[in-house]
């Protein structure tokens, strides 16, 4: 699925089941609480917090999905073509830090704990 097929597969849902979009500073809201459960999960699953029972049916996929669903919706509101956006933005940072990272001694010196796949 493209980022496109994605902001029109949103919209439709919200034509249909929706009603209409949440307003911008409630989707600003809403967006901010779901990155909180997203960190909430990462936090539990990769860093030192331990799962509280109610915790145990976090799912990070999920999680992941819920802050791209609003944030879909804000771009959608708001007329942002996020393919475009997001094709600015790659150019944007390979013209900046086209050799940044590499010459950054703290990442060539690190460990490869911190590494996962995607």
């Amino acid at each position: 699925m493209t980022l496109q097929e994605a902001q029109k597969q949103v919209d439709d849902w919200i034509k249909t089941y929706g009603v209409r979009y949440f307003g911008e500073l409630t989707n600003m809201a809403i967006l901010t609480e779901e990155v909180g459960e997203l960190a909430r999960v990462i936090s539990r699953t990769y860093g030192e917090q331990s799962f509280k029972k109610s915790d145990k049916e976090a799912n990070l996929a999920d999680e992941m999905a819920d802050v791209l669903w609003v944030l879909i919706c804000m771009a959608n509101q708001t007329g942002v073509d996020l393919t475009e956006a997001f094709e600015k933005n790659m150019q944007k940072k390979t013209e900046r830090d086209n050799t940044r990272h590499l010459e950054n001694d703290k990442l060539l010196k690190s460990d490869n704990s911190q590494q996962t796949t995607v």
